[in-house]
């Protein structure tokens, strides 16, 4: 019989800045990465272009916590001042019993370029969240 490969749940996930653990995160959004493309013809080939691989860029990351300290927002407040700080972010994603690793992402050289809190809102009960847009040079599997 052959062992089935589930793909990994979403659920039990932990993120880490500078290999500290700063609070739970609700959500990680924005993991993308794309490799630009150049047409190139040949001379005398017509029936196919050459296509090379060129840039890759890397969309921004989202980490968005209930708001617990003021951590993040001290974090975007000095590049506003002037005092870039670049951070490795590590995401690492669990089993769904969270107790054995199964995927690791390292975020390389990130910093805050946005920071956004929730409306408030009186006559709401629900949390308040801040959300933190991440630029980077890149990411890869550890």
């Amino acid at each position: 019989m052959v062992a089935r490969n589930d793909p990994f749940r979403v659920f039990r996930f932990l993120v880490e800045i500078d290999s500290v653990q700063r609070g739970g995160f609700a959500r990680v959004k924005g993991m993308s990465r794309e490799t630009k493309v150049e047409a190139r013809r040949e001379g005398g080939v017509n029936d196919y272009e050459h296509k090379l691989a060129t840039m890759t860029s890397y969309g921004n990351v989202v980490l968005e916590r209930g708001l617990a300290d003021d951590y993040l927002l001290r974090w975007h407040q000095d590049v506003i001042d002037g005092k870039v700080e670049r951070r490795t972010v590590t995401i690492v994603v669990y089993d769904e019993t969270g107790t054995r690793e199964t995927w690791r992402w390292l975020v390389e050289r990130a910093y805050p370029v946005k920071w956004t809190g929730t409306d408030l809102d009186a006559a709401s009960g629900a949390v308040l969240v801040e959300s933190v847009e991440l630029t980077h040079h890149g990411f890869r599997r550890a």
